[in-house]
């Protein structure tokens, strides 16, 4: 019987979300919809559902320790990897792979971003444990596919066979990139398209094949520091060795080079909140489609906005405003077009350049 474990990836910085969202405190960090949770609070508390907290890893960068301590306080601090630089999801997968094969080389493992959000958390579980039931006996890659609803150009696809493999997890065909318009309205028609969530589900023995034959210059570098890893040595064994990672996703260096990837096809209320839209599109609307983020907020005459504010020493009174994102922190105002948000990573960049680190 192999024992499940469970990676959250919490590394980035979601700098669609700017100015809320920022490199000191990163998307997954905040509450976005006025829950009373963290984006990565949600998480832990949806896999706790599956898994014990000492087999739930969090891999972070180096600067969010604290910042995870202080939001997951139940989470063993030597289960949070730090990462000393971004090197995209597959250094962070192969470090948190052989971290947990040195402590327990018959696991079983699922990965998950910590900045997701999931409102039907009963399927949520059914589905990961039939993932986790498919993979203790197999080496096939399980990964979660989201039944789409809408064309949606924010996301990847994956193309999957009809054909059933086994109960409802079905072979992979293909994946696919965020596509444009015309061609995601055609993956909606086919039918046989889901969205790409991130979401991944294998044991150990597979995981680590796949990894060695598709990315051994990835494996043989992180490999340097294997003896290291679990002891006070690790920080600095790491950092001599991440920089020398290449930058490059899961889905490329691994799963579309697999030849064994099969996917669940899945309703769980998904989202990966990935820009201000959104937060917009989740969030209860008043009589005049506004969605109100925050307190000390005061719209007048305003319609299909989003108007949040994260300050807790600054009232926000907005007025005549028409489908606007309105964002206020501590240090930043925001006023931007509601439907435009993807260009908001952009204007961070150039705050940065015009005014600072300090803003961004």
């Amino acid at each position: 019987m192999r024992t499940p474990y469970c990676v959250i990836m919490a590394g980035g910085i979601g700098s669609r979300f700017w100015p809320m969202s920022t490199e000191q405190t990163p998307k997954q960090f905040l509450d976005f919809l006025g829950t009373g949770e963290s984006l990565i609070q949600q998480t832990y508390s949806r896999v706790r559902r599956i898994f014990e907290p000492e087999h739930i890893l969090v891999v972070t960068h180096a600067n969010y320790r604290l910042q995870t301590i202080e939001h997951l306080p139940e989470l063993p601090e030597e289960n949070i990897i730090l990462e000393p630089l971004r090197r995209n999801t597959a250094p962070c997968i192969a470090y948190a792979a052989l971290k947990i094969k040195k402590r327990d080389d018959s696991a079983n493992i699922y990965i998950t971003p910590a900045d997701h959000l999931i409102t039907d958390e009963e399927a949520f579980e059914t589905q990961i444990r039939k993932g986790l039931e498919k993979t203790e006996e197999s080496d096939c890659f399980v990964t979660i596919g989201i039944k789409p609803h809408k064309p949606e150009t924010g996301y990847g696809y994956i193309q999957y066979d009809e054909t059933k493999y086994e109960g409802d997890i079905y072979n992979v065909k293909a994946f696919t990139e965020k596509p444009d318009l015309e061609h995601a309205k055609l993956f909606i028609q086919s039918g046989d398209f889901l969205w790409n969530a991130g979401m991944f589900i294998w044991n150990i023995d597979a995981l680590s094949a796949g990894l060695d034959k598709h990315l051994p210059d990835l494996m043989s570098t992180l490999g340097r520091a294997w003896k290291d890893l679990d002891t006070k040595y690790e920080s600095e064994s790491i950092a001599k060795v991440y920089a020398e990672c290449d930058n490059i996703s899961i889905d490329y260096g691994l799963m579309e080079r697999a030849s064994k990837v099969c996917v669940i096809p899945t309703v769980m209320g998904w989202s990966d909140v990935g820009n201000w839209g959104a937060v917009y599109d989740l969030s209860k609307k008043d009589k005049n489609g506004n969605a109100i983020v925050g307190q000390n907020i005061i719209a007048q005459n305003c319609t299909n906005c989003l108007i949040v504010n994260s300050s807790e020493n600054k009232a926000l009174v907005v007025d005549s405003l028409e489908e606007k994102i309105v964002v206020q922190t501590d240090k930043t105002s925001l006023t931007f077009p509601l439907g435009n948000d993807q260009a908001i990573k952009q204007i961070a960049k150039a705050v940065r350049v015009e005014l600072g680190e300090d803003f961004v």
